[in-house]
């Protein structure tokens, strides 16, 4: 059955019909009945959809007026899985790590928070950050976040947090806009997104945005004990990072980082 629950900014129609596709790989064909059935629209609606499909050679009308799979769905690599952007980004993190001997993290941006990915944890300190993998902080308190936010413009910023503050959890974001932008414009000037003790105690962290990857904003972090954090670290994370995320873009073949 169709999802009930549209993500934001889809497109209904690409929806309809990558869904008559993967029913089609499920099933082995599909009617017309069927297809409206599953889409919970018209006839005529998924007929429309299976002849577009047909014209672009995704589908074949057989016998029984059922639609199959057609050779550009089945042609050779059309179904080989995409690596996801933990799995394309580790080798680099753990490159990162070897450099820095610091706790690492790939992050992205979701809306106003920041998704940890993936991470690293420098076990050989007796006073170390630990893993935040699979952890969600508020994007404004933490380095990943200043990174990412200070790649958009001051009008996309504005709307995600309006958007967030008008929420069911918009009273726990505690927020200043205004010095939010003073801190964009600082780390847009500098490349590189800081955190001292603003998203938990004792915490500095380091950040530089590598950019889009399959549409999500990712970032590649340094966290460590901010007693153990000097002026001489700060200068020499901000270069292991803006090297090995040149390296990530280089090997991801990414246009820009914006």
């Amino acid at each position: 059955m169709l999802s009930k629950t549209a993500g934001q900014g889809r497109v209904e129609s690409v929806h309809r019909a990558l869904v008559l596709l993967k029913l089609m790989a499920e099933e082995g064909s599909l009617s017309v009945t069927e297809a409206a059935t599953a889409l919970e629209v018209n006839p005529s609606t998924a007929q429309r959809l299976l002849v577009t499909l047909v014209g672009d050679g995704f589908a074949v009308q057989g016998t029984g007026k059922r639609y199959a799979p057609g050779p550009e769905f089945l042609r050779p690599g059309a179904l080989r899985r995409i690596p996801s952007v933990r799995e394309r980004l580790r080798p680099h993190l753990e490159r990162l790590f070897e450099r820095v001997g610091e706790t690492v993290h790939v992050a992205t941006l979701v809306g106003t928070e920041i998704h940890h990915l993936d991470g690293i944890e420098a076990a050989n300190h007796a006073l170390r950050f630990g893993l935040r993998t699979g952890v969600t902080l508020p994007a404004h308190e933490t380095s990943a976040g200043k990174a990412l936010l200070a790649d958009l413009p001051a009008d996309d910023v504005d709307a995600r947090y309006h958007i967030a503050l008008s929420g069911p959890r918009g009273r726990e974001l505690r927020v200043d806009l205004g010095r939010l932008h003073e801190e964009l414009e600082r780390t847009r000037r500098r490349g590189i997104g800081t955190n001292f003790e603003e998203s938990e105690s004792g915490v500095a962290a380091f950040a530089v945005s590598i950019g889009l990857i399959d549409g999500e904003r990712t970032a590649l972090s340094i966290a460590m004990p901010i007693a153990r954090c000097s002026r001489s670290d700060a200068t020499e994370f901000a270069a292991h990072l803006f090297t090995t995320a040149s390296e990530a873009r280089n090997d991801l073949d990414l246009a820009g980082h914006m």
